[in-house]
């Protein structure tokens, strides 16, 4: 099978645009605070790679203002499924759920979002919901830009990976929610998109760079909204919303 080419170098040119992204946060703020507020159960978020905790602060300070009880994957830099990372992450979503007696949603940035879609595999009765961001797992990973970071920093193969027993672009038996842009620079698009494995899966397109996607106003709204579904009563994600407004913010991500 073929996978398509890494961003073109005009689009990760566009990179560059990632704090105007958190910058518009500011003026979105009124209107992000009506978006649909949690009922209290756990969210594990998951950085991208070689990022830490660090950079979801934002998100999770605004999920955490929405009623979500929202942490972070407290495992320092993601430099790849090194020795001890998973097991750890399983540890955590299961001591997660002993102590709030609740199912958690998972939500992944980039390479995080590889993690929460396997764990969610691998625990589904202890997984919620998966939300990820730019999360590149239907594709080859050099479909992207960070191919050599990745093997750098995780002394891994990145075809070995690609070529290994996970299913990675299956989804997981939970709801499943792909959160991606066509403008993303570093991660091929085509490889964000969530085939229909079962009823409860969906991309939504947003207008992002790859960087900014996980500080972006559009972004955000989805991952509440997604993350505010009752457990049991999991409905597709309306981009068209009040008066059709939301449609001229989220493109149609079945069109051509």
């Amino acid at each position: 099978m073929s996978y398509p080419p890494p961003p073109s170098l005009a689009l990760l040119a566009l990179e560059f645009r990632a704090p105007w992204e958190f910058g518009s946060l500011v003026p979105a703020w009124p209107a992000l605070q009506r978006a649909p507020t949690g009922d209290g159960h756990t969210v594990i978020v998951f950085p991208g790679l070689s990022a830490s905790d660090a950079s979801t602060v934002p998100l999770r300070r605004y999920l955490r203002s929405l009623g979500h009880d929202v942490t972070g994957w407290s495992q320092g830099f993601n430099f790849g499924p090194r020795a001890g990372v998973l097991g750890t992450i399983r540890r955590t979503i299961q001591e997660a759920c002993e102590a709030s007696g609740r199912k958690v949603s998972l939500v992944g940035w980039s390479l995080g979002g590889v993690y929460a879609r396997e764990m969610a595999k691998e625990m589904p009765g202890s997984v919620r919901s998966v939300v990820t961001l730019g999360t590149p797992f239907a594709g080859h990973p050099k479909s992207t830009h960070a191919w050599r970071i990745y093997e750098l920093t995780s002394g891994r193969s990145a075809d070995e990976e690609h070529s290994g027993n996970r299913d990675l672009p299956a989804a997981p038996p939970v709801p499943t929610t792909s959160i991606y842009s066509r403008s993303d620079g570093i991660v091929a698009w085509q490889g964000s998109i969530q085939r229909a494995d079962h009823a409860q899966t969906e991309n939504i397109e947003v207008i992002a760079s790859h960087i900014g996607i996980g500080i972006n106003p559009s972004a955000w709204w989805a991952v509440a909204d997604r993350l505010a579904q009752p457990e049991g009563g999991w409905k597709p994600f309306d981009r068209f919303g009040l008066l059709g407004i939301k449609g001229l913010i989220y493109p149609d991500p079945h069109r051509a």
